[in-house]
């Protein structure tokens, strides 16, 4: 089955207000920027997202927040956002933090049939026992906070350890970025791009990958699949502008020595 599409607006142009959607890459890495633009650029709004983070300001996740069109984010790391920062702190935005371990097993369990399962992380914690801001008013006040989870006992390796109940994500949709994908929907992904698209590719209902590299059936070697393309149900491949138009995050340079 060719699951080619000509254009990312056309790709994500059924995801509707109100979706949950996956999102893939680590940093600025491996982040579908152009399918992220397409739903800024067609107006949808009122978005739950689950990404590792946030995007950075004028990037990835960032371009959404910017407008406004984000509800709630399920992420492990927002530091390098002063916009979602200020949406969360002012109330404008209802945040779920999570274990970045854990996040990416919610994922990949929901990928997988898996409705729940218990991990050690978090254990002891507000993770278990509730109490996170999930949200604040626009007085700082908390008005939503994360609830208590189930926790259980259990005896691994001698030792008798507490473990926490974990509900896995299956969202609407996934957006991923791969490095090379053929028509089918088998992808590639290149070094840290790896850590979080795969899960996400496979958590969601219905996922889209933007690929670099698009190639033909068989010109895959199988034992080089990361996801294979049973999970993808679109791809668009990107021009080589797109696929040249990578930031960088933090760029640090040796002083330049003076001259002798």
């Amino acid at each position: 089955m060719d699951k080619v599409v000509d254009t990312p607006a056309e790709a994500v142009a059924d995801i509707a207000d109100g979706s949950s959607i996956a999102v893939g890459g680590f940093g600025v890495v491996g982040v579908p920027e152009f399918l992220i633009r397409a739903i800024r650029d067609q107006g949808t709004t009122d978005l739950e997202v689950i990404s590792n983070n946030a995007g950075v300001d004028g990037r990835g996740l960032g371009v959404l927040l910017a407008d406004h069109r984000l509800r709630r984010i399920i992420a492990s790391y927002v530091g390098e956002n002063k916009e979602f920062a200020r949406q969360y702190l002012s109330g404008e935005l209802e945040v779920e933090l999570t274990p970045q371990g854990t996040l990416a097993e919610k994922l990949r369990a929901g990928g997988a049939g898996i409705p729940a399962f218990y991990t050690v992380t978090g254990a002891g914690t507000q993770v278990a026992e509730g109490g996170m801001p999930w949200k604040y008013d626009s007085e700082g006040n908390v008005i939503k906070e994360s609830p208590a989870k189930d926790t259980r006992v259990f005896d691994t390796f001698g030792e008798e350890q507490q473990y926490v109940l974990e509900e896995s994500l299956a969202p609407d949709y996934a957006l991923v970025r791969a490095a090379i994908g053929d028509r089918h929907g088998n992808l590639v992904f290149h070094s840290s791009a790896r850590n979080f698209n795969p899960p996400a590719a496979q958590a969601g209902r219905i996922t889209i990958a933007e690929v670099e590299k698009l190639v033909e059936p068989g010109e895959i070697d199988p034992d080089q699949v990361h996801v294979p393309g049973v999970f993808v149900h679109r791809v668009v491949p990107l021009t080589p502008e797109q696929v040249a138009d990578k930031p960088i995050e933090k760029r640090t340079l040796r002083p330049t020595p003076e001259s002798a």
